[in-house]
């Protein structure tokens, strides 16, 4: 669960802090290919950081078709990820997802199938995915899953503020978009696939950090580009550098785009090498991946019996 010391206090926009930073494309995409490239956790190293990828896993449902019991049953899911007898072979137990991620409409039902255990709610908001709504709707829409039990708001930006740099009204709505949340924590999607440079990345992510935003994420899971890991490291400077200067914390989630095992590994090996190893938990690391669930399960059950076992062994997330 997040921790609540971590809020972001919020800052006046300072542009200073970001106009001038000019990304360097092939040099990112280079850092981000040798990251990976010499780091691969074997045997228990790994088991033990697919684990972790489970805890830091907000486990989602966001279709146009979703149904309270198809909620419940994403909600059974993050309550036991694994099969009981993976978790026996690996000595675990009380092991549960970071979140349940859902529209507002289903946070009251997710509350109701969550009861009795800590793993909080989040719901997405401002109209997502595209966040075109005027912002008191948008503003009521977080209210609104507040009020039903959302423990944290993904929110989306208006990515045509960043496309003309109208810092001043991106930092403007996200802090309203902050103070809607009340509790709750706020998590910033940048939609990184529709900010076409890497500059512009930093840019909003070092705004919506200055508005107060508790997390900054990457991608809604809907555009045509969603996660890569030089986005991420990007967004990983970003918030290096508000840490340096502020002493305040941001988390973290890569999301879309993620489907295996080994996107698990190499998005918290990009966290631990630029951050350290406080990013790889809960309270400051998301990913935003239902469907490695399936991959990290059958890796897992690999580990403990020694068989590759079918995909179909496994409860879909």
């Amino acid at each position: 669960m997040t921790d609540p010391h971590l809020r972001n206090p919020g800052f006046p926009l300072d542009r200073s802090w970001f106009e001038e930073i000019a990304v360097n494309t092939p040099a990112a995409e280079a850092r981000a290919a040798q990251l990976v490239a010499s780091r691969s956790p074997k045997k228990q190293w790994q088991t033990a950081w697919l684990v972790n990828a489970i805890r830091c896993m907000d486990l989602t449902t966001l279709s146009g078709d979703d149904t309270e019991a198809r909620v419940a049953r994403l909600c059974a899911k993050a309550r036991a990820p694994l099969a009981d007898h993976i978790l026996a072979g690996l000595g675990l137990e009380g092991l549960t997802t970071g979140a349940v991620c859902v529209y507002p409409t289903m946070v009251a039902a997710a509350v109701r199938a969550l009861q009795g255990t800590e793993i909080p709610v989040a719901s997405v908001a401002t109209g997502f995915p595209a966040g075109l709504m005027p912002l008191p709707l948008r503003l009521a829409e977080i209210r609104y899953a507040v009020e039903q039990g959302a423990a944290e708001i993904d929110i989306v930006i208006s990515r045509a503020l960043v496309l003309r740099a109208d810092w001043a009204q991106l930092h403007d709505e996200i802090a309203a978009m902050r103070e809607a949340c009340g509790a709750a924590h706020m998590k910033a999607i940048l939609a990184t696939g529709d900010l076409q440079t890497l500059s512009n990345v930093y840019k909003a992510a070092m705004v919506a950090m200055q508005a107060g935003a508790d997390f900054i994420k990457t991608s809604t899971g809907k555009e045509g580009v969603n996660a890569t890991l030089p986005v991420s490291l990007v967004m990983a400077r970003a918030l290096r550098d508000f840490g340096a200067r502020t002493g305040v914390k941001i988390g973290f989630k890569p999301a879309g785009g993620m489907k295996t095992a080994k996107d698990a590994l190499n998005w918290q090996i990009l966290m631990k090498e630029e951050l350290g190893t406080d990013w790889l938990r809960p309270a400051l690391f998301r990913l935003g991946a239902s469907s490695m669930l399936g991959d990290i399960e059958r890796q897992l059950e690999t580990h403990v019996t020694g068989r590759y076992a079918a995909s179909h062994r496994h409860a879909l997330a």
